[in-house]
Parts: structure tokens; C-alpha cells; sequence
């Protein structure tokens, strides 16, 4: 695979799936529907903007509904293949035992996160659908950053942050309640922010509100990273991106097609689906 710095040329964005059993069905089918509908051309169908590949401890895994899916890929194999990776999708279901048990993908996630450290030359984002994100705070992936769960288990996600963060002796996750999806480490500038509506910073008081929600696109932008500037970034600039529940998960999915392929495609897939795009919060836009 040729190196990319960024994921936003006209190529297959490549996109790593983790399964752990009992997983939520439509965590992994509704994100994965959205980015499989993307093209990078509208007019050609052959452009898939996104190539998905599903790694698992076994060959087939029983999702919480009681069907069974297939994987592409051992955790050995996404292990030695995680620098490949743009994105790396954690999905909720399951993360009950994953969390008692301390088993994959734990190590995964920690282990994205530091190829991302030491090789900030290379956009990668990781995002987690639902429950998910607990996997992310047991990790101490969300130290210093936003971030949201599904609202049943908001209580739960809380107090793995802050163990996370008592353990780890690292700032405390701010938890954001009534967000769709959470996004830090934006990497491209979202202008002033009596221009553009859809940056909360976290040196605001009040809560977010529905005025200031949105997303843009880094393609459609036409600014250029710096890979300096990125480096110095939290995870060496890692976007880490954590959503609410089921539906919550396919606005995430939206997003990041916003950013990694155009505002223009993820309003296209939002029609061909059929679905109403709720915009989340973008924390802290950077000129970078």
C-alpha cells in the first residue's frame, strides 16, 4: 500500500472495522451502509470513496441481534496491518465483557493511537459508534478530550474516564450529554467563529446549542495541513471522533464523510439513504 498523508485524494480511504462478539448489529451496519454508498466522482459508481475491512478474534461473530457475520481478518493480522489504516471504527455490544475481560480491542485501539504519535505525517481518525466509546475511555484514549456515549450509559462513561484519568495521572474527559457526536482534533481551519457556527471551545461556559452544530470539508477547504502543527496536536493529531446510539452513529459516519471526501458527497449519501443528517459538535477548529 503506497503511503498516504492524507486520506483525502481521490483513492479508497481504507477503513478497519473491529468486532468483538455480541456487537451491535446496526452499529456496524449503519456506519458501514453510509460509507459504502460514498463516491468520490457522483457519475461514477466504481469511485467507492471508502474500502472497509472487518477484523474479529474469530472467523464468524454472533452480534447481540443473533446474526453472524464474517470477518476478513484476525486481530494478529489487524495488529500487523494497523498502520494501513485511515480509520479505525469501534462499535458498541459487547464491550461489558471486553471491559471485565480486558480483551480486543483494547490493545487495538492503544495501539492505533500510538502509530499515530509517532507518525503524525499520516491522517488517521478513530471513531466510535454507541457503546464503543467506553472501550476508548478504558483505554485513556479520551484524556483532555470531548467526548459522548450513548445517554443510557453516560453515567458508566463517566466514571471509566475518570478512573482513566486517576490512573493515568491525565486531564479529565469533558463528557458532553446532548451531542449526536463528539469530534476533537480538527485539522484544518473553520474560520472565526462569528463566521462559522460550528466550533464549540472549550473555553465556552454555556453548553452547546443546535446554532452550533455543523461540519465542512477539509477537501473543500483548499487549505494545506502542517504536519508540524498536527504532531503537536493531542495523539500526535489523531481525530478521534465518539457518537450516541444507533442513529447517532450513522450522523458520525455522515461527518466524516464531509471531511474525508466532500460536504457534497455526505449530503448525497444522507438522500440516497434516506436519512435526516443531525450534525454534532466540532471541538476546537485549528488553523493547521
Amino acid at each position: 500500500m503506497a503511503h498516504k498523508t492524507s486520506a483525502v485524494a481521490d483513492e479508497p480511504i481504507d477503513v478497519l472495522f473491529a468486532l468483538q462478539p455480541k456487537f451491535n448489529l446496526t452499529d456496524l451496519a449503519g456506519p458501514l451502509e453510509v460509507l459504502t454508498t460514498a463516491l468520490h466522482d457522483p457519475q461514477d459508481p466504481t469511485s467507492k470513496a471508502f474500502e472497509v475491512t472487518i477484523a474479529a478474534g474469530e472467523p464468524k461473530v454472533l452480534s447481540e441481534q443473533g446474526v453472524m457475520v464474517g470477518s476478513q481478518i484476525s486481530w494478529k493480522e489487524a495488529h500487523e496491518r494497523l498502520d494501513e489504516f485511515d480509520v479505525v471504527v469501534i462499535i458498541g455490544g459487547g464491550t461489558e465483557d471486553v471491559l471485565k475481560q480486558k480483551t480486543e480491542p483494547l490493545d487495538l485501539i492503544t495501539a492505533y493511537s500510538e502509530i499515530q504519535k509517532n507518525d503524525p505525517t499520516r491522517e488517521r481518525t478513530l471513531l466510535s459508534i454507541c457503546t464503543g466509546s467506553l472501550l476508548l475511555a478504558q483505554q485513556g484514549i479520551l484524556s483532555g478530550l470531548s467526548a459522548t456515549t450513548h445517554p443510557d450509559f453516560i453515567t458508566k462513561f463517566e466514571i471509566l474516564c475518570s478512573q482513566a484519568a486517576t490512573r493515568d495521572l491525565t486531564e479529565r474527559t469533558d463528557v458532553v450529554e446532548d451531542a449526536r457526536y463528539v469530534v476533537n482534533n480538527l485539522r484544518f481551519d473553520l474560520g472565526d467563529e462569528d463566521e462559522n457556527p460550528y466550533i464549540r471551545r472549550k473555553s465556552d461556559d454555556r453548553r452547546p446549542s443546535n446554532a452550533r452544530k455543523g461540519s465542512m470539508s477539509l477537501k473543500g477547504s483548499g487549505r494545506r495541513e502542517s504536519i508540524a502543527r498536527r504532531a503537536a496536536m493531542r495523539l500526535g493529531g489523531l481525530r478521534v471522533i465518539t457518537s450516541g446510539g444507533v442513529a447517532a452513529g450513522m450522523d458520525a459516519a455522515l461527518y466524516l464523510v464531509s471531511v474525508m471526501v466532500s460536504e457534497e458527497t455526505a449530503v448525497e449519501v444522507a438522500r440516497v439513504m434516506q436519512l435526516t443528517w443531525t450534525k454534532g459538535i466540532v471541538v476546537d477548529g485549528l488553523d493547521v
